[in-house]
């Protein structure tokens, strides 16, 4: 009995002192969430927040920080017009330089030696395929006339517009694979067909870049 009571003592006492020695108290003296690992128990809001560490190596929580920045100072009238002439010269630079053709202010679909020299290619030749707009408008009009007669003759003149559109098509791809392997030899020609026959059945003037050789110029 004595010997237990002794041992438990001795238990006890190694225990405190063990208590003592890590955090400088009894262990009776400090909380229960202290007593075991001699440090309390991280609230859970705490333990997520040190679980993640930014690249500064500051902890963070991975959540926007609730203290607002300095707010940015107020424009004044004169500072916002002189930020919207710079925006509109900005613009009308770009546009202009879209017009001539120029490579950085062309967007994907036209950027590249070979499609400015597609669009040259087209541009220098007079083609059955630019009066496509304006055989539509006249197929509209036959269309909404309501003319029996007209609307019959309508449909021959649809087959021969496509029937023209693929017989140009046909002759833009031989003209422009050839000039292609002259001026950039192993050049791939793959959607620069489309590219210029899509181009040719633009109205001249409505296209861009904006046309840079008349016809009958040379390529």
């Amino acid at each position: 009995m004595f010997r237990r009571n002794s041992a438990g003592a001795t238990d006890g006492t190694a225990q405190d002192s063990q208590d003592v020695k890590d955090n400088g108290a009894p262990a009776k003296d400090r909380p229960a969430t202290q007593a075991g690992k001699g440090r309390p128990t991280p609230k859970r809001s705490e333990a997520e927040r040190n679980r993640y560490q930014s690249i500064g190596g500051g902890r963070t929580s991975g959540t926007r920080s609730t203290t607002s920045s300095k707010p940015a100072r107020e424009l004044t009238p004169e500072e916002k017009q002189r930020l919207k002439d710079r925006d509109r010269s900005e613009r009308q630079r770009r546009m202009d330089a879209m017009k001539r053709g120029e490579d950085w202010a062309l967007g994907p679909r036209d950027k590249g030696p070979a499609k400015k020299i597609a669009r040259d290619y087209v541009d220098a030749h007079r083609r059955p395929s630019e009066y496509y707009m304006y055989v539509l408008v006249l197929l509209l009009v036959v269309i909404f006339s309501h003319d029996k007669a007209l609307t019959n003759y309508s449909a021959y003149i649809v087959y021969a517009l496509i029937a023209a559109i693929v017989i140009d098509g046909f002759f833009i791809r031989r003209g422009l694979a050839k000039i292609l392997a002259e001026r950039l030899p192993g050049t791939t020609t793959r959607g620069l067909t489309m590219y210029a026959v899509m181009r040719a059945l633009q109205i001249r003037r409505m296209r861009m870049p904006a046309p840079q050789l008349k016809p009958g110029d040379k390529v």
